[in-house]
């Protein structure tokens, strides 16, 4: 339960923490702002992105995650219906399909694409994926894997169906899903380490998880004569699940060094997209994996899209210090705090 809480409310306080200095790709400018070393919640500048908002307050991105942490809680189970008609109800009518405007002062790619769908076409929920390669389903989805966190097939799953609501592209889902099996794992006691895509891999070998691979053990090249293996699933290989071991490997390695750690953004990309997002993420949830503050702020203090590097890290390192582990004036400062713990805390009742 205490790991539960903790990947739920790092992923919240990452969040949180981006709100006043996101996206800033000159560095320059958002040390000009905000000083040398970001430390805590800022509020935006005027002007800027979220601007009007305030210092521990969530972006429209974490306050869908709390629509979805409310939904499971209620129900115990993830439910796509209730989840949907909350969208509809409390989401949809706020916005008008244009960036800068509606809850938390920013509505991203994918859920504009959604609202054109679902608002102006009149298409089912089944028909709103879009094409936005970003992390806004990989947020979300974090309240699913910690739900189903002993049960790797049904974060899956989940996961996946919970994804394709917004982004339709395969090597999204995939990518998402395979973060979310990750954090369900650490969930479970594990650590980031390089051991972590073997463990993965084993459960793909076993048809456990939806990932199509021909290779044997350890990456074993397939034998002259060998048939191609059934389809596990939908996805193609399980190169999304071999990459948090390798980035792994790389912040473990003593002659591989990326100094200051913040400036694991410009080694990955200070980009949008979820390819230059779980690198980054996974590499500063291994090489912080004790240490919560540090973890969080290297991921704020990289600029660009820190918002979600830091949504991410907040995730996976929360998952493996757990709530007792994440200081404390993060949780105080963060709005609404107390509720967002108690429902987290409901749903680590269930593992």
């Amino acid at each position: 339960m205490d790991r539960v809480a903790g990947a739920i409310m790092g992923a919240l306080i990452g969040d949180a923490l981006g709100l006043g200095c996101h996206w800033y790709y000159d560095l320059a400018e958002m040390r000009k702002d905000y000083g040398p070393w970001i430390n805590g919640y800022t509020t935006p500048k005027q002007g800027r992105y979220h601007s009007g908002m305030k210092a521990g307050q969530l972006s429209q991105n974490g306050l869908i995650l709390t629509m979805l942490l409310r939904s499971v809680a209620e129900h115990g189970e993830y439910r796509e219906a209730d989840f949907t008609r909350r969208l509809d109800e409390e989401l949809l009518p706020l916005l008008n399909g244009t960036p800068v405007f509606g809850p938390g002062g920013y509505t991203s790619q994918s859920m504009r694409e959604a609202y054109r769908r679902r608002v102006e076409q009149g298409k089912t929920w089944r028909e709103t994926g879009g094409h936005a390669d970003t992390t806004e389903a990989t947020e979300r989805a974090i309240v699913l894997a910690a739900h189903y966190a002993p049960h790797p097939a049904k974060v899956a799953e989940a996961v996946s169906a919970n994804c394709l609501l917004t982004q339709a592209d395969e090597a999204i889902v995939a990518m998402t899903t395979a973060y979310n099996i990750v954090l369900s794992r650490l969930i479970m006691g594990e650590k980031l380490s390089p051991a972590i895509s073997d463990t993965l891999m084993q459960l793909v070998q076993r048809g456990e998880l939806p990932f199509h691979s021909v290779t044997g053990r350890n990456l074993a090249a397939p034998r002259p004569g060998d048939p191609d293996p059934p389809r596990a699933g939908r996805f193609s290989s399980p190169d999304a699940l071999l990459t948090p071991g390798y980035i792994a490997r790389a912040a473990l390695d003593p002659n591989i060094s990326i100094e200051p750690a913040w400036k694991v953004s410009i080694v990955y990309g200070m980009p949008c997209a979820i390819y230059h997002q779980l690198p980054a993420a996974y590499y500063l949830a291994t090489r912080f994996s004790n240490d919560f503050e540090s973890a969080v702020l290297h991921a704020i203090n990289g600029g660009g899209q820190n918002m979600s590097r830091a949504m991410l890290t907040g995730a996976l390192v929360g998952a493996q210090v757990g709530l007792e582990g994440i200081p404390m004036r993060f949780l105080d400062g963060l709005e609404n705090g107390k509720e967002w713990l108690a429902l987290s805390r409901k749903i680590g009742m269930g593992i």
